[in-house]
């Protein structure tokens, strides 16, 4: 199984283009998608998803025309936007019931599905709660469960770790790892640390725009010989800002340890090379292409 894109793009008006000429194979297992807010993610799923026309470009998946073939790919889609909505009177087993219908699927394995997915996501003793009562983190994770609820082979997660505790977050990795031997997985989050730990592949979009997509490991290539760390006395920190790209500060003791990224190969003094991470590579790249 292989989605296939080329050339998508998606027009607003004449000034806002939110997806531009991104072209991209996407294979089984989990692709990271990153970029900052306003870079064309949400636009690029919901397109994928079928719930959004593109303005121009193909979508094939195992060579059907998506976009001309919806259903193709809703038959085995699982979807979580970002902007998920539940319906408060329902418990989780009305709600996931109720999904199920929309979805077209029944019979007497459906309840044996509910259960396990209730407890995939660490929701089995507040199933019976109305889903109005639940926290953020757990109306989430009821998201997550609707998704797999056809045990789908395509599945788009937007920002699906939100509200999560470390613990529930850590949980829903290993979900998707045991999903991705199977599955098209497309994950997209702002917490690098999630796409860093699954992700097979990543994508990082910049003002609608594919700028970088390979093996993890080749993303962060990038980015080594790079990144530097050094450390500071408080008064010195904010002209150093002005003059590098900072990327994360701790404080030690007295001073303030700097991570940053060195511009044209200038490096501050007293400063280490550091071994690169995906949020450095990210951070290099998307200040570098902009």
């Amino acid at each position: 199984m292989a989605l296939l894109i080329n050339n998508l793009s998606k027009q607003y008006n004449v000034q806002k283009t939110a997806v531009s000429n991104f072209s991209i194979q996407i294979n089984k297992g989990v692709l990271g998608l990153l970029g900052p807010n306003g870079a064309g993610k949400s636009t690029l799923m919901k397109i994928i998803a079928t719930i959004s026309k593109p303005s121009g470009g193909t979508l094939l998946l195992d060579g059907i025309d998506i976009v001309q073939n919806p259903n193709y790919i809703r038959k085995v889609l699982g979807y979580l936007p970002q902007d998920f909505g539940v319906y408060p009177n329902l418990n989780a087993y009305e709600f996931l019931e109720y999904i199920a219908a929309m979805k077209g699927l029944g019979g007497k394995g459906l309840r044996q599905r509910i259960d396990l997915l209730l407890e995939g996501v660490n929701l089995t003793a507040d199933a019976k709660r109305p889903i109005g009562t639940y926290s953020g983190g757990m109306k989430q994770r009821i998201g997550i469960a609707q998704a797999l609820l056809n045990d789908p082979k395509v599945l788009i997660f937007d920002e699906p770790t939100v509200g999560l505790d470390p613990e529930e977050r850590m949980r829903f990795r290993q979900l998707i790892a045991d999903l991705a031997q199977d599955s098209i997985i497309i994950l997209s989050s702002h917490i690098v640390s999630d796409i860093e730990t699954i992700a097979d592949e990543v994508a990082i979009m910049q003002e609608g725009k594919l700028i970088t997509h390979a093996p993890q490991y080749e993303i962060i290539k990038q980015a080594e010989g790079r990144i530097f760390e050094v450390l500071l006395d408080n008064a010195d920190l904010n002209s150093f800002k002005n003059q590098h790209k900072v990327i994360g500060t701790a404080r030690q003791g007295d001073k303030i340890s700097v991570r940053y990224i060195s511009k044209a190969g200038v490096v501050a003094p007293l400063s280490v090379q550091v071994t690169a991470t995906l949020e450095d590579a990210y951070m290099f790249l998307t200040q570098h292409n902009s």
